[in-house]
């Protein structure tokens, strides 16, 4: 059966949405289309001129035209919270302007696949709609504030029960999607937390190799064989790169937000992600050069951050931080460990 998926990032996000893209075509193993909603005309005419496999482009106005309620939101709302506003309304957009769809998957562009995502449709079987959690560890549970459930992979499938749980997210969406917490709403996710009593045909993701993340990595027992990493013996299928940062060329902090990495994932995740996007940069930049969206941040690199940095730079930053443990990754890259890496 041909699978459906879809995803939305603007010029900031465009390598990390490439390189989602062709992780997950690798390893699908049938037919399978991804629309992208492009955020911007940079990405449009980027993208377009890539000429990625299977890939679909939805240029944001598709979206918006004739939509009164979505249109009156994006007035109040920063950039980000529009984004997260805009999440579900994509989703059905897409589902009614290509009636061949039989189920949709939502992805956030900063997820990239290791495995293939059978198990994930394995999971949702006659159900209608696949949520994931964040899976917290307890020492992360009060993380929970922003929702018990993330918003990085949705499935839904195209009859009336998952109709009725995106117009309703839609619709809420549209009235509150703010970057804060307030009554028991955050952005576009604290509305996850009570779908499986709220609605029917909802179900839960348990594989625990498919939402692999920063925030709940840490409480896992990892094994690797010819390259691929096993977390509780289950392949990774896909991890979700939130909070990594591109600090300036050759310097990377692969989580910001100060998260306790395991070395196993610092290794097997975030050195092919890495090697990936450098990849991805090299292309775009061929086309347009001096491409630089979103690969340098404005923060400051802090004592307890690791960062992962190009070999040739390390003499550079050795005396800075002249305790940290330093872990060679391959022939390009090493690792500043701090006290991030366990």
């Amino acid at each position: 059966m041909k699978r459906f998926y879809c995803t939305y990032f603007d010029k900031t996000y465009l390598v990390r949405g490439v390189s989602l893209i062709t992780s997950l075509t690798a390893h699908e193993n049938g037919d399978v289309t991804i629309f992208v909603v492009c955020l911007d005309e940079i990405t449009r005419v980027l993208l377009a001129r890539l000429g990625l496999r299977n890939v679909v482009l939805i240029p944001l106005h598709a979206i918006e035209q004739g939509d009164d309620g979505l249109l009156a939101a994006k007035r109040s709302r920063s950039l980000v919270e529009y984004y997260w506003t805009l999440t579900p309304t994509i989703i059905l957009r897409i589902i009614e302007l290509y009636p061949e769809i039989d189920l949709l998957t939502y992805l956030d562009a900063d997820l990239f696949f290791f495995s293939a995502p059978d198990p994930i449709f394995d999971e949702l079987a006659d159900g209608s709609v696949l949520i994931h959690e964040h899976r917290f560890p307890v020492e992360l549970q009060h993380l929970a504030i922003h929702g018990k459930y993330n918003v990085g992979l949705l499935c839904f499938r195209r009859d009336e029960r998952a109709m009725k749980v995106l117009t309703w997210w839609r619709d809420r969406c549209n009235e509150w999607c703010y970057a804060r917490v307030e009554g028991g709403k955050y952005g576009d996710q604290l509305y996850l937390d009570d779908w499986t009593g709220r609605f029917e045909g909802v179900r839960v993701l348990q594989h625990v190799g498919a939402g692999l993340a920063p925030w709940n990595q840490i409480q896992y027992a990892y094994t690797q064989k010819e390259g691929r990493l096993f977390v509780d013996g289950l392949p990774v299928v896909f991890y979700h790169f939130h909070a990594f940062d591109f600090f300036a060329p050759g310097v990377i902090v692969p989580a910001k937000h100060g998260y306790v990495l395991a070395r196993e994932v610092v290794r097997f995740c975030y050195l092919p992600y890495v090697q990936y996007l450098t990849t991805v940069i090299e292309l775009v930049c061929r086309i347009l050069p001096g491409f630089d969206f979103g690969l340098s941040s404005s923060g400051v690199l802090k004592d307890d951050h690791a960062f992962l940095i190009r070999r040739e730079h390390v003499p550079l930053v050795a005396n800075l931080v002249p305790d940290s443990e330093i872990i060679d990754l391959d022939k390009d890259w090493v690792c500043f460990c701090s006290n991030q890496v366990a």
